[in-house]
């Protein structure tokens, strides 16, 4: 399906990841996405935003990293950490430059508005939309955060700004909930995905990707008149040569 949708040039694939620290975003994208040719996925991580993101609106930088059509793009975290993050930490919104009239407290219901309206308008250019929540529970990101201190091969792993953003878990819970609420639609819906256990949180993720891509139908293109007729010449000037690739009539020239 991804050679169809590569070669057929109509479709790009978004693919959003959104989840608490240590949800298994990062093993999820290794693992499902193995199987697939590098040369037509880009993956781009989220991480704080530069001072030229911040000289921008918030979805520019986004807008910057889709999928082109034919590509699928994955987007670990995403412009919604603009309504996760952001909120949870009300100071990061003070850093973005914007005027005071523009930081009042509907501030978050606009940036929905315009969330809805940026996704409508990327369906409505040809961008399938699949968005994934990791639903992880507090007791299992404890476990795994344990297990980065406790395991030596996986201290690489442990950051302690992990712990900080851990403190304002129910924050987070609360604006996830009404980011999601206010932003899921029948074109562009939330897949909640169970991420305690990671097997199937990974085969969920497969499994959605794999049902909307069949649902397209995708085919490999349809080559016109004109291509046929020049694949017919090309054909017959490849079998006019011999089978070590020299041409039948050059060679009868040179034998006379």
């Amino acid at each position: 399906m991804q050679e169809r949708l590569y070669a057929g040039k109509r479709w790009s694939l978004l693919i959003l990841l959104q989840a608490m620290d240590t949800a298994g975003k990062d093993s999820t994208i290794e693992h499902v996405m193995s199987g697939i040719n590098p040369q037509g996925c880009r993956v781009v991580s989220f991480k704080a935003p530069s001072q030229l993101e911040l000289s921008h609106n918030f979805l520019w930088r986004a807008t910057c990293a889709l999928p082109g059509r034919g590509e699928i793009g994955i987007f670990n975290r995403s412009y919604y950490e603009e309504v996760l993050v952001v909120r949870v930490h009300p100071e990061l919104l003070k850093k973005q430059g914007l005027a005071p009239q523009l930081m009042g407290k509907d501030i978050w219901q606009e940036r929905f508005t315009s969330i809805r309206a940026f996704e409508r308008h990327l369906i409505g250019n040809g961008t399938i939309i699949l968005k994934f929540f990791l639903n992880l529970s507090k007791a299992e990101q404890r476990r795994r955060l344990l297990e980065r201190i406790d395991r030596p091969e996986k201290n690489w792993k442990f950051d302690a700004a992990d712990l900080a953003e851990r403190r304002h878990w129910d924050a987070y819970q609360a604006s996830y909930q009404d980011a999601i609420a206010h932003t899921a639609s029948e074109a562009a819906p939330w897949h909640i995905v169970p991420a305690d256990n990671k097997w199937f949180s990974r085969l969920f993720v497969a499994a959605a990707i794999v049902d909307c891509l069949e649902k397209r139908n995708l085919e490999f293109p349809e080559v016109d008149e004109e291509a046929r007729e020049a694949m017919a010449r090309a054909r017959d000037e490849l079998m006019a040569e011999g089978d070590d690739g020299e041409s039948r009539l050059t060679k009868g020239r040179d034998d006379g």
